[in-house]
């Protein structure tokens, strides 16, 4: 894919509907005309300081209007996105921002310790974005789009590090623009959709929500955090597409108290792993339109999700591929490709995490039922190998998912002398809800197979996650490895 030119799509939006909505935010309303004025002025003000075409920049900020705007300005200057995560520690910080080789780290009132500290650390040159929204003089300049090239680098995204250290993916303006092709043939656009944006944009699921805004002309509201009462009030107000985790959606589904959800919400895209069976078996009784898929940092989003008419048809599967996406399992591992796939990893050298033949090895297990949809089992690197036997941990945290009282669910293998192995869990429990170990126990003993029962069962307040609701099964590993 290269040379291939398009018009710049805020601009084209701001051109072709100029009084659309383009981003709800709290108290802020933008249409796509300012916007696109915005943006300008703000990639002005970068180039001001010294940001050119092809320079890496560092954004260290909470979702809003200010994340919202730098990356379009950045799009504008032809710059390349950094999103850093925010809950990272400063030692994780400066390492990817060192690891980049950012010119410029962006960072606001909320990030401005770790940001301050990263930056002298790394030796980086660190602006806040109030100083950089903040015109000097009474006019601004501002820069005009001009044709954008999909070959171009777009970003930089930092996977989630749930198995080691993570790697900067690198996403082009092509992975962008096929990602969303690729949700659109799935589940069409329509004149008045609003996607809600409550994932992190430091993560590829957020920032796409960002990108398909931008592709579609379609409006995005952004909310600073997931908030289960903020997301069920944007829902009954007009929110038609939402992208959430298992997790999330659980905290919904409660905060709801049996309410069905309206009409105009066409879908909720369940990402970060296999959902319980019994979270889209409850969906299904009630109503919510939950489409279960499957994707990654290097896929730019999803790859694989199942279309609505399957969402009954189907449960527990994550679909089949999106349009361009090919997909094969090899070796009961998922393998993916397609002009929305990562060209590589930044410092890596090319062909790292790839098959001869060029396809993306995702680390996970798959299979294929007979109709061709994807059933997503598990990361390989989480795989419990217990008395030659082989554990999902997946699939022990859906059966300790089915109980009434559990909440959250995180399974891990802990050395064992006679089995190389054994399974283990640590339980959130239902606010309200108690049950012993030992009750747990048993109840998954009705569901699984003796050895999948796990041996151990400790209580916690919450689990480890990632930034974009990611269960880090690492920290768990670790937890159980120090006792």
């Amino acid at each position: 894919m290269s040379d291939i030119l398009v018009p710049d799509w805020l601009s084209h939006h701001a051109r072709a509907t100029p009084d659309r909505t383009a981003l709800v935010a709290g108290d802020v309303r933008w249409s796509w005309a300012e916007l696109d004025r915005r943006t300008g002025a703000l990639a002005a003000r970068l180039a001001t300081v010294g940001v050119q075409t092809g320079e890496h920049v560092g954004v260290l900020l909470a979702n809003g209007p200010d994340f919202v705007l730098l990356v379009h300005a950045l799009i504008r200057l032809r710059a390349v996105l950094v999103p850093l995560n925010t809950r990272l520690a400063t030692g994780e910080l400066v390492w990817q921002a060192q690891d980049a080789g950012l010119q410029l780290l962006v960072y606001d009132e909320s990030t401005a310790v770790s940001g301050l500290e990263t930056a002298r650390i790394a030796a980086v040159l660190a602006l806040s974005i109030e100083r950089l929204s903040a015109p000097d003089h009474g006019e601004d300049t501002h820069i005009a789009a001009g044709p954008m090239d999909l070959s171009v680098v777009h970003g930089i995204v930092y996977t989630s590090g749930t198995t080691g250290r993570p790697k900067g993916a690198i996403l082009t303006y092509a992975n962008h623009f096929w990602s969303a092709t690729g949700s659109a043939v799935n589940l069409g656009v329509h004149r008045d959709d609003r996607w809600l944006a409550v994932l992190p944009f430091y993560h590829v699921g957020g920032l796409a929500i960002l990108m398909r805004s931008a592709i579609y002309g379609t409006p995005v509201e952004v909310q600073p955090r997931f908030d289960p009462a903020a997301v069920n009030n944007a829902i009954d107000h007009g929110v038609t597409l939402v992208s959430v985790v298992s997790a999330m959606l659980r905290r919904m589904l409660d905060g709801r108290s049996g309410r069905r959800l309206p009409a105009s919400l066409r879908a909720v895209l369940l990402g970060g792993g296999p959902a319980p069976l019994s979270l889209l078996e409850e969906c299904a009784r009630i109503g919510v339109p939950v489409l279960q898929t499957y994707g990654m940092t290097e896929t730019a989003s999803q790859a694989v999700t199942l279309a609505p008419e399957d969402a009954l048809r189907k449960p527990g599967s994550a679909g089949k591929p999106l349009l361009p996406t090919e997909l094969r399992i090899e070796s009961g591992e998922i393998h993916l490709r397609g002009p929305n796939v990562s060209p590589g990893y930044h410092n890596h050298p090319p062909g790292t995490g790839r098959t001869p033949d060029g396809w993306l090895c995702t680390g996970d297990l798959g299979q294929l039922d007979a109709d061709g949809y994807l059933f997503v089992l598990d990361r390989r690197d989480d795989l419990i190998l217990s008395g030659g036997e082989n554990v999902y941990p997946a699939e022990v945290e859906a059966a300790l998912l089915a109980h009434p009282a559990v909440l959250e669910a995180g399974v891990t293998g802990r050395p064992d002398a006679r089995w190389s192995a054994v399974p283990v869990a640590s339980v959130a429990l239902r606010p309200g809800y108690r049950v012993s170990a030992e009750e747990l126990q048993e109840f998954c003993r009705q569901r699984l197979a003796g050895y999948k029962v796990p041996v151990e069962i400790e209580f916690v307040a919450e689990l480890p996650r990632t930034g974009s609701g990611k269960l880090l099964r690492r920290s768990l590993r670790d937890r159980w490895a120090s006792r």
